[in-house]
């Protein structure tokens, strides 16, 4: 998830599309936020890690 945040940050930022910037943005904070639950041993989704 973090992955595709910055590969469409990246995008958006390149193309000019403010749309995949947006949606980067939203990807890539979900992301950290996932990451953080699944690193303090919070069972997110009902799973020790959300990948």
């Amino acid at each position: 998830m973090i992955t595709l945040g910055v590969i469409l940050l990246v995008l958006g930022f390149i193309f000019g599309i403010p749309i995949l910037w947006t949606l980067g943005i939203i990807a890539l904070v979900i992301g950290v936020i996932l990451a953080l639950l699944g690193a303090v041993g919070r069972g997110v989704g009902g799973r020790a890690h959300y990948y």
